[in-house]
C-alpha cells in the first residue's frame, strides 16, 4: 500500500497524523510512504515513522526531497529502512544525441553537461554500477568523467556528467576530417593505457563469460563442427586481469579543454584485448558491411572514414604497417565480432526481416570461412601468423625488417638475417604440409648487451630436423656435388646460433644473430 505524506509533520500534528497513518496501513503487509509532497519533518514526525516501521519491517520511503533526506540520514533512518531520494526531472527533447550503446543513449542537455539515459526503466542499480566502475577506473589512472547526479528522464533514469565544452572524437572526425591521424594517435594512446591497466581480482566482470554467451547462443545457427570449433577457440583464450572498455569507439572518447576523457563505462570488464578489438571492428566496419550509410547515423561520418580509422588504429595499436600482420589480427577480431552480430540480429528478430536476413547471411558466411582457417584467437605484436606459402615470403621479410629497424641492425647483419629467413620459410612452405598447406608462425625477440635478435619459426607440419642433415662438401667440384642442402648450411654459417626441437606437435626452429 502506498500512502502519501504531505506538507509538514511536526509536534503540532504528529499525533493526528499517526492515527490517520496507522488506520491506513493496518493489515497491510507491504507499505510505501510517498514523500513527494512532504516539505518538512521534525523529531515528532520521525517518531511516527518509527512506530509504523516497528509493525512493518519492509517499510519504504520514496521520493524524498534533499532537505528531508538529510534529516532522515542524520538520524539513521536511511540505515534502518529503504529511503529513496526524489530525482530531478530532465527532458532530452530536442537535445543532441552524442552517443548510443546497448544500455543507453547519451544526450547533451546544455553547454556544460550530458546525461546518459538508460534503456532499462529500473536502471538505478545499473547507474550505481556504472558510477562505481567509473570511480575504480579513475583510481586506477584512467581519465574519465564521473556522474555527479541521478535524474528522472521520462519513464527511466539518467546519469548526469559535466563535460564542459567537450567534443567527441566522432564529432571531430565529422567536422575536421584532416585530424584523422591525430584522433588515431590519441585513440590508440588511451586504448593502450586501458589494456595495460591491471584490475584487482573480482572488481570487474570477465568479458570471456559474455563472449561465451554469444557463441553458445549460435549452436542452432551454425554447422555442428563449426560451432564446436568456435566454442573451443573462445574457451582457449586464457584469463587476463587487465582492463578493457567493452564499447570503445569514437563517440565514447571526449576532448575537453585539451584532455581526452573516456565515457560510457558500464561495459568495463577484464579480459584479453581480442575481445575489445572485436567490439571495435563492429563499431567501425561490421555493423555497416551491407548498409554503408548506416555508419553516418551512428558515428556521424562516412563508411570510408570509419574503415580508414579502424585500419589505422589497428596498425598503430599493433605497432606495424605490415598488412599481413594487420589482416591476421583483424581476422581474429572478426571471428568474435561476427559471433556477436549474429546473436544480436537473431535475438532481435532479424530472420523475419529481409534486410536483416541479408546481413545475417553475410556475417554467417564470413564467420564460417574464417573458422576454417583460424587456429587461435590469441595474437602477439611480435609474432606473425600466416599461411606457409612462398608467396607470403615478402610479408615475413617486411614484418621482420620493421622490427629490426628498432635495433640499429647493421646492413650486413640485415642481409644475413633476410637470407636465413628466406631459406627457412621457403623450406617450410615447400615441405612442411606437402601436398596441402598450413599455418606458420614467425616470432621476433630481441635482448640487450649485446643486442641479439632471436627469430623463431613454428609450424605443425611433419616432424623434420633440418640440422640433422649432413653438411654438403663445398670443396667438391660441381659435377660431384649434390643439388640441395645449401640453404640450411648457409643459415648455420651466417647465424650465431641455430637450434631445432619438436614439441607438442610443432616444429620449432630458432636462429640468433648479434646485430
Amino acid at each position: 500500500m502506498t500512502v502519501q505524506l504531505k506538507g509538514r509533520i511536526d509536534s503540532s500534528n504528529a499525533a493526528r497524523m499517526e492515527q490517520e497513518l496507522l488506520q491506513q496501513v493496518n493489515g497491510q503487509s507491504e507499505v510505501v510512504l510517498d514523500a513527494a509532497e512532504l516539505a518538512y519533518i521534525s523529531s515528532a514526525g520521525l517518531r511516527v515513522i518509527l512506530r509504523i516501521r516497528k509493525d512493518h519491517p519492509t517499510l519504504r520511503i520514496v521520493n524524498v526531497n534533499a532537505d528531508v533526506y538529510e534529516i532522515l540520514d542524520m538520524t539513521g533512518f536511511t540505515d534502518m529502512m529503504s529511503v529513496e531520494k526524489a530525482y530531478r526531472v530532465v527532458s532530452v527533447e530536442g537535445c543532441e544525441e552524442i552517443g548510443h550503446g546497448a544500455n543507453g543513449t547519451i544526450y547533451r542537455i546544455d553547454r556544460d553537461n550530458v546525461v546518459k539515459v538508460y534503456n532499462n526503466p529500473e536502471a538505478l542499480e545499473d547507474i550505481q554500477h556504472e558510477r562505481e566502475v567509473a570511480k575504480l577506473a579513475l583510481i586506477l589512472g584512467i581519465p574519465t568523467a564521473i556522474s555527479y547526479d541521478v535524474v528522472k528522464v521520462g519513464d527511466s533514469y539518467g546519469s548526469v556528467f559535466e563535460l564542459l565544452n567537450a567534443s567527441s572524437f566522432a564529432e571531430i572526425l565529422a567536422k575536421e576530417p584532416e585530424k584523422l591521424d591525430w584522433c588515431v594517435a590519441e585513440y590508440v594512446k588511451m586504448l593502450r593505457l586501458i589494456h595495460d591497466t591491471p584490475v584487482p581480482a573480482g572488481k570487474l566482470p570477465d568479458v570471456k563469460e559474455t563472449a561465451m554467451s554469444w557463441v553458445t547462443y549460435l549452436q542452432n545457427y551454425l554447422p555442428q563442427s563449426a560451432w564446436d570449433k568456435l566454442v573451443s577457440l573462445v574457451e582457449a583464450v586464457p584469463h587476463d586481469d587487465h582492463m578493457i572498455h567493452g564499447d570503445y569507439h569514437t563517440k565514447n572518447l571526449e576532448l575537453q579543454n585539451g584532455e581526452v576523457l573516456l565515457i560510457d563505462m558500464d561495459t568495463l570488464a577484464v579480459g584479453n584485448p581480442i575481445f575489445e578489438l572485436a567490439s571495435m571492428y563492429n563499431s567501425f566496419v561490421g555493423f555497416y558491411e551491407i548498409d554503408h550509410d548506416a555508419i553516418k547515423q551512428f558515428q556521424g561520418y562516412d563508411w570510408e572514414t570509419g574503415r580508414s580509422f579502424w585500419r589505422k588504429s589497428l596498425a598503430a595499436y599493433l605497432d606495424t604497417q605490415c598488412q599481413a600482420k594487420i589482416k591476421e589480427v583483424e581476422d581474429k577480431a572478426r571471428v568474435l565480432g561476427y559471433s556477436r552480430l549474429l546473436r544480436r540480429a537473431i535475438r532481435l528478430g532479424g530472420l523475419d526481416d529481409e534486410k536483416k536476413r541479408a546481413e545475417i547471411e553475410l556475417w554467417r558466411s564470413e564467420l564460417l570461412e574464417l573458422l576454417e582457417k583460424t587456429d587461435t584467437l590469441m595474437f602477439d605484436r611480435n609474432e606473425l601468423e600466416l599461411e606457409a606459402v612462398k608467396e607470403n615470403l615478402d610479408d615475413v621479410i617486411a614484418f621482420l625488417e620493421e622490427r629490426l629497424a628498432g635495433t640499429n641492425c647493421t646492413p650486413k647483419a640485415l642481409m644475413q638475417i633476410n637470407l636465413a629467413v628466406e631459406e627457412i620459410f621457403v623450406n617450410i612452405a615447400s615441405y612442411a604440409y606437402r601436398p596441402e598447406t598450413g599455418k606458420a608462425t614467425v616470432r621476433f625477440e630481441v635482448s640487450e648487451e649485446p643486442v641479439t635478435v632471436t627469430i623463431t619459426f613454428l609450424d605443425h607440419g611433419v616432424p623434420y630436423d633440418p640440422l640433422a642433415r649432413q653438411d654438403p662438401d663445398v670443396t667438391l667440384p660441381a659435377e660431384e656435388r649434390d643439388i640441395g642442402g645449401l640453404g640450411i648450411f648457409l643459415t648455420k654459417q651466417i647465424m650465431d646460433d641455430v637450434s631445432y626441437e619438436y614439441c607438442r606437435g610443432q616444429n620449432i626452429l630458432r636462429i640468433k644473430k648479434t646485430v
